[in-house]
């Protein structure tokens, strides 16, 4: 009767996922998966100019792709080899076709899965996420903005101390990462052995020292102060990927089974302390507009509720179970969990008396 009598706040639910197996691939954990992707297509964003596999040459004036001149075919307008109409052709061709299918690609796997390119592939998150970890050691805090640090005890039982000594790593690692991605991507504007062999005989040009100067300082301010803002919000590929994620109701997101919501009470947050972004996972999808899709938050919370019959109260959804998670706001889902607890609490006083 209790229940009945709360039916009309209960809304929407996430339903439980029952393969426990779910969280391996191939007998591997996810996110040794992401690791390997991760690390895979950072390697393949330094070495990419230097086997000319994509790079932007000013020298030459166009791209090259895969060890062949990408031009815009235009050469011959000038001299009348070829017409004004296989120009525009050529334009078309050359042009908006590769960028309307790459950007296509991108918009569709994020409108499907949300911003999997960020959390699984870009190297500035990988960045992100290396100078988090080495950051908590130092300060005990993933961001120098958060406003309380984080508890030394980590998901899987192991602790992790704060050490001011450990400054002596992060400095050194945001200026080395910084002068890395700074020099990176002059090799991606200008012939790359030409770079590494000026900067390994310190003969870089007035130009090169000044674009490797102002980009090193500009990505120190960054990677240091505002990694998380710049991912968020400064980052068109991945600002468009939210825009067209949170256009999908049904797309994949982190779903929380608010009617277990007690069962968090044993826990201290896990979910919230290991997002790389900041986040509150157990939040609303319009609150969570720049998730990854990383998946730490969903492994933070099956270890903590390892010993729980019922399983992990984070899963990835989606379909009919995202559009449920997307169809609550911030007020429904507090309504919801609240009532549900309570509920539970009723249930429990009639069963004892």
């Amino acid at each position: 009767m209790v229940i009945a009598a709360r039916s009309s706040f209960i809304g929407p639910g996430v339903a439980a996922a029952t393969d426990t197996d779910a969280r391996r691939w191939l007998g591997l954990p996810v996110q040794r998966w992401r690791r390997l992707t991760q690390s895979g297509f950072f390697i393949l964003f330094m070495l990419a100019p230097v086997f000319d596999i994509f790079r932007l040459d000013l020298n030459l004036k166009h791209f090259i792709l895969f060890g062949f001149d990408w031009t815009l075919g235009l050469d011959g307008l000038g001299t009348g080899k070829i017409s004004t109409n296989q120009a525009a052709a050529n334009i078309v061709l050359r042009a908006f076709v590769p960028l309307l299918a790459i950007g296509g690609t991108l918009i569709f796997v994020g409108w499907k899965w949300g911003r999997l390119y960020c959390g699984w592939l870009c190297p500035h998150f990988s960045v992100v996420e290396t100078i988090n970890q080495t950051l908590r050691r130092a300060i005990g805090k993933q961001s120098l903005w958060d406003p309380q640090p984080l508890p030394t005890r980590n998901p899987d039982g192991s602790e992790t101390g704060k050490d001011a000594l450990w400054w002596c790593v992060v400095l050194p690692l945001v200026v080395g990462f910084s002068m890395l991605w700074a020099t990176i991507l002059l090799t991606y504007l200008l012939p790359p052995f030409e770079i590494y062999g000026n900067l390994w005989h310190r003969t870089l040009t007035r130009n090169q020292s000044i674009f490797l100067t102002a980009g090193s300082l500009v990505f120190f301010v960054e990677f240091m102060f505002a990694r998380h803002l710049f991912c968020r919000y400064g980052c068109a590929v991945g600002l468009f990927q939210s825009l067209a994620w949170m256009g999908n109701d049904k797309a994949m997101v982190v779903g929380f089974e608010r009617g277990r919501a007690k069962d968090c009470a044993s826990c201290y947050s896990a979910c919230d302390h290991v997002c790389p972004m900041r986040l509150n996972p157990r939040n609303v999808k319009r609150m969570m507009f720049a998730c990854v899709q990383c998946g730490q938050c969903v492994d933070a919370c099956e270890h903590t509720q390892a010993d729980n019959p019922a399983g992990s109260l984070l899963h990835w959804v989606h379909e009919s179970r995202a559009e449920s998670e997307a169809a609550l706001n911030g007020s429904i889902a507090r309504t919801i969990q609240i009532a549900r607890v309570r509920d539970v609490s009723a249930i429990t006083d009639r069963s004892g008396g």
